[in-house]
């Protein structure tokens, strides 16, 4: 086992040498392993999953009873029960049963608030807990995510959440969704022999791969690991080590100056002396401050329950009250996600044309299957999305691309003769069809018409391809239309954003941004200002979306 200790430590370059040398550094073949290796193999590199952090339930019920405001407290209770045990009079029981109550039902409120909801957000993960195919001893089986080692087989497939960082074998291509890991807004293509990472969906395709990475060992797990690593303190809690320590400081100089004037200067007794010592440290801290402020929290947390909210830790709450602006994504979130499109304000730009066959020139630029939103809009307006294919065969679809702006389909029809049909961004159909001025100008002037009406705008072209093949330019592009896409807005968009302005809490909408996961390990390296906002912001779009629950991690 000593070259899988190797890889342990990464002392292998798993990512880029030739496939058939990961199999034989990795110990394995293209049968995958048996069930005993693999429980070997887990006691080597461990489990398939992201370490815990395990904390004892008594050390955490303490660790409330450790802070500056506590510390006073406590010495107030020792004074009360040891140092006042003088001049013949018995220890002042009252005073120091009194604090020691006030510090056990402040420790005890937030041990339990935030104990059960650490309970309710570890049910919630292992409900989330993923399932793979693995091939083990030489069957197939679905199995947890967490048992798979450094040398399993598994299989990808479309929709599948790839398990833990694999290279990829001999099959088509895939196209992975790895928009979380890296913040690539399409999918990527990935070939056999490329690497996949954890956490990144499959968006077309089915491949097997072999596991070469697990656990904290992953690419994710290695970003999760260093972040984890951090640690920061949240504003309340700086608050309260700030008026903490301002108590104590204020507290031993009065003691001082009263120890000087009353024994030296007035020569009390003592029994007097550290009874008024006693008054002055009780009355020189807030000592119901903690409790108070453990309560109110306790019930905003039970309030934020109710929605459905999980409040990881119960400081999370303020830090999420202190927060003064507000970043929203647009699509699905302000609006509904679902396209449509109003047929009476297609524009048609070529004669013999009319608005029914634009809009079935932008179906058949449209995927079928696996579609985006766009796709699926223009097949459903369709009176039956079959028509997108009906009496033609698809030789070549170009999918959709940052740099094209476009999606295009290459078919055959009924007669035998070849086309192409595309649709994308208005400026780069221009382009391609290399339109007139005046057919520019007319162009721009229904984008802006339609902009007036918060309605986006998608060009539609054709073309006919005489070489009948499917790599040939084929003859001028044709300017077919416009059509103007409508993203309804969610019905309590305005009344949330109203809300939140009233609150003093400044909106502002940034596109792009979705899928935000506020994981305590990512949540943690990131400055407090920044979490609170994606706080809010997940707590909007969970609100707008309907989920039945989301976190508030600190």
């Amino acid at each position: 086992m000593g070259g899988l200790e190797e890889i342990r430590n990464e002392a292998v370059d798993l990512e880029n040498i030739p496939i058939e040398e990961v199999f034989e550094q990795l110990k394995c073949t293209r049968q995958g392993l048996t069930s005993d290796e693999g429980a070997q193999r887990v006691e080597i590199f461990g489990l398939n999953k992201l370490e815990e952090k395990k904390e004892s339930k008594v050390l955490k019920f303490l660790g409330f009873m450790w802070n500056p405001l506590s510390w006073v407290m406590e010495m107030a209770a020792i004074m009360a029960i040891a140092l006042a045990n003088g001049g013949g009079k018995p220890p002042d029981w009252q005073d120091f049963v009194g604090i020691i109550v006030l510090l056990v039902i402040n420790s005890t409120i937030s041990f339990i608030e935030e104990n059960n909801a650490g309970n309710a957000a570890a049910a919630l993960m292992a409900n989330l807990a993923p399932k793979t195919k693995v091939l083990r001893d030489g069957r197939w089986g679905e199995q947890e995510a967490s048992i798979l080692v450094p040398g399993d087989i598994v299989s990808i497939k479309l929709g599948d959440i790839v398990p833990a960082d694999a290279r990829l074998l001999e099959g088509d291509p895939l196209k992975i969704d790895q928009s979380g890991l890296t913040g690539e807004s399409l999918p990527v293509t990935k070939n056999p022999g490329d690497e996949v990472f954890s956490g990144s969906t499959c968006k077309q395709g089915e491949i097997e791969a072999v596991v070469i990475a697990t656990g904290v060992h992953t690419f994710f797990g290695k970003a999760a690991h260093l972040v984890d690593s951090t640690n920061q303190v949240g504003h309340f809690q700086q608050v309260l080590t700030a008026i903490g320590n301002f108590c104590i400081v204020s507290i031993a100089v009065g003691i001082v100056i009263e120890i000087i004037v009353m024994f030296p200067i007035q020569r009390r007794k003592y029994r007097a002396g550290i009874e008024n010592l006693l008054v002055l440290l009780i009355g020189g801290i807030p000592i119901a401050m903690p409790t108070v402020l453990s309560v109110t929290m306790a019930i905003g947390s039970h309030k934020l329950s109710q929605q459905g909210a999980i409040t990881k830790r119960m400081t999370a709450i303020e830090e999420l009250a202190g927060m003064d602006v507000l970043c929203s994504d647009k699509t699905g979130t302000l609006t509904l996600n679902k396209l449509s499109v109003d047929k009476n304000l297609v524009e048609v730009f070529a004669k013999g044309v009319d608005k029914e066959h634009v809009l079935l020139l932008a179906a058949r630029a449209s995927r079928v299957e696996n579609q985006d939103a766009i796709d699926a809009c223009m097949v459903g307006m369709l009176a039956d999305p079959k028509e997108a294919r009906a009496g033609i065969r698809e030789v070549h679809f170009l999918p959709f691309n940052p740099t094209d702006k476009r999606t295009a389909l290459t078919y055959i029809d009924a007669e035998g003769n070849w086309h192409r049909a595309s649709k994308g961004a208005p400026e780069q159909i221009i382009t391609l069809c290399n339109c007139k001025e005046d057919v520019k100008r007319k162009v721009h002037s229904v984008i802006e018409k339609y902009a007036e009406r918060g309605l986006r705008s998608l060009a539609v072209a054709r073309q006919e391809v005489p070489e009948k093949s499917k790599d040939s330019p084929g003859g001028p592009w044709q300017f077919i239309g416009l059509l103007p896409l409508f993203d309804p807005p969610r019905h309590d968009s305005a009344e949330t954003i109203r809300k939140a302005l009233v609150l003093g809490v400044n909106v502002k909408m940034i596109t792009g941004v979705t899928n935000l996961l506020l994981e305590r390990r990512l949540v943690g390296g990131l400055g407090w200002a920044q979490t609170c906002i994606l706080l809010l912001h997940c707590l909007a779009k969970a609100r707008m979306v309907h989920l039945s629950h989301f976190l508030l991690m600190s």
